[in-house]
């Protein structure tokens, strides 16, 4: 019996790589509902016309308009916001492969915990945003939040090697980006082609800038608290170019497990689908003798300030991780259009963060709302960063 997984992000890179998954288990899972933005509406019904789904959904109105007519026979077409929890709740789905990015993608997320239903989770801002509240909601409702960032799936595996008191902790390992080694005095010239340009992974490119900027690593770290339930001082990060060791876990006696692979998606995305189990497939491998030199560099704090500030909101409180997500998606798109330079996202991110208290959240709509007001905030204070620097 095959597994119906309902893939929502399905033309990103992530998504994508899901369906080179699929494509290498047709007898083990099958795709029951497609979602995504709906930026690519023709890449979404090629697929639906390779995997049949029985739901296709898309954010936006115009893409639904663009798919009418494309779609197989037996497949439907929902849209709007409402149309990505039909199907990731839909009822022939056992596993949701949430990989929207952003905040949109949270509701969704929301929907599939507290129908009970398993979410292979790669939108690490529906942690960030509302963590504790989706955590309590899948220990009511049975619901299992697997990871498929490689980092937090290395930390998962990793995990498995002991009991939880035995953790002294846990180290998350970042590549450094493309700016790595670049002079900080040309920071205010770095234009968006060049932060898109990552060294060993190909990702979109919101999270392409997030990678530039370190705050894709604070949001991680913001994840691995509520993932793993550890405190703030038990997380760190290394940097470490190759990303080839994805993520290491320190344990109490001075022993250290790491997980290691090749930089493809594909491999922590079949882990979060076929786990418990561990399946075979023809993917790319790694081998020990072409390593070569592995590098571990502390994380510089005035080449990323705005991981310092992620690490601030993770320990200021709930809210504040939910602020520091919404500011920095209004920074990043304010970057890729060029009406504030690179140097300007992390102070945008301290601007709003000064005008934020924390407080605890008590359901999805505070969650949501401050969201919101961080979204408004960042808006407030953009056009006096357009010529930051």
């Amino acid at each position: 019996m095959s597994l119906a997984i309902a893939l929502l992000g399905a033309t990103g890179s992530i998504g994508r790589s899901a369906v080179e998954v699929v494509r290498h288990h047709p007898e083990r899972l099958r795709v029951a509902t497609l979602a995504a933005r709906g930026s690519d509406p023709q890449a979404l019904a090629a697929l639906a016309r390779e995997l049949a789904p029985r739901l296709v959904a898309v954010l936006e109105p115009a893409a639904a308009a663009a798919l009418a007519g494309e779609l197989p026979p037996g497949t439907a077409l929902a849209t709007g916001p409402g149309a990505l929890v039909d199907a990731a709740t839909h009822p022939e789905v056992e596993r949701v492969v949430a990989a929207i990015v952003g905040a949109a993608g949270l509701p969704a997320v929301h929907a599939a915990v507290a129908a009970g239903k398993t979410v292979a989770l790669a939108n690490k801002e529906a942690l960030v945003v509302a963590g504790r509240l989706l955590l309590e909601l899948a220990a009511r409702t049975g619901a299992v939040i697997l990871p498929v960032d490689s980092e937090h799936s290395a930390l998962h595996q990793a995990l498995r090697c002991g009991a939880p008191r035995e953790v002294r902790r846990l180290v998350l390992t970042a590549s450094g980006g493309p700016f790595l080694r670049r002079d900080l005095a040309t920071f205010g010239a770095i234009t968006p082609e060049e932060a898109l340009r990552h060294p060993t992974w190909s990702m979109g490119a919101k999270i392409s800038i997030d990678s530039a900027t370190l705050v894709n690593k604070g949001l991680e770290l913001i994840e691995a608290a509520h993932l793993f339930a550890v405190a703030p001082e038990q997380l760190a990060v290394v940097i470490h170019p190759q990303s080839l060791v994805h993520s290491l876990v320190e344990w109490r006696d001075g022993s250290w497990i790491a997980q290691l692979s090749v930089n493809d998606m594909a491999l922590p995305i079949q882990y979060a689908l076929a786990f418990p189990e561990r399946w075979d497939n023809g993917f790319a491998r790694l081998e020990p003798t072409a390593l070569g030199q592995l590098e571990f560099l502390p994380v510089e704090p005035r080449r990323y300030p705005a991981f310092a500030l992620a690490r601030h909101a993770l320990t200021e409180g709930e809210s504040a991780p939910a602020v520091f997500n919404a500011a920095n998606e209004i920074a990043v798109q304010a970057f890729l259009d060029r009406r504030i330079p690179f140097s300007a996202i992390p102070e945008m991110l301290g601007r709003v963060l000064d005008r934020h208290r924390a407080e605890r959240l008590g359901s999805l709509d505070d969650a949501l709302a401050w969201d919101a007001w961080g979204r408004a905030r960042a808006a407030e204070v953009l056009p006096a960063l357009a010529g930051f620097g």
